[in-house]
């Protein structure tokens, strides 16, 4: 039972922490914007199950996908570092996708993600 504890405990440190990253990073300007003529759930749930996959993001893999209060979804990975905030926009969606650093993982998160427009 304490392990649970101080595991969800350790968990909403680090959503906290993912948050202000996404707050600041939403101050500036996206790494890339994408447009899909699909809804916007069917986008996020699709970039969520993209960045989940191991074979591709190892232990790095981890999507979670929660709704932005806005009419859209955010989905991120563990500490915020990657992130796409998807809005509808018309019959389709908007995706802003969030990277810390124009890296390799960045780019390949960018390609999962490219595959569910």
């Amino acid at each position: 039972m304490r392990k649970v504890v101080i595991g969800a405990l350790a968990l909403a440190a680090l959503a906290g922490c993912a948050g202000s990253k996404m707050k600041d990073a939403r101050a500036g300007n996206p790494y890339k914007t994408l447009a899909s003529d699909k809804a916007t759930l069917v986008v996020a749930e699709c970039i969520q199950f993209g960045w989940q996959d191991e074979s591709v993001f190892g232990v790095d893999a981890g999507g979670f996908k929660e709704p932005n209060g806005a009419g859209g979804f955010t989905v991120y990975t563990t500490g915020g570092d990657y992130f796409v905030d998807v809005q509808s926009a018309g019959a389709g969606a908007t995706v802003k996708y969030y990277a810390a650093q124009d890296t390799m993982p960045a780019k390949r998160r960018l390609a999962a993600l490219a595959t569910c427009l």
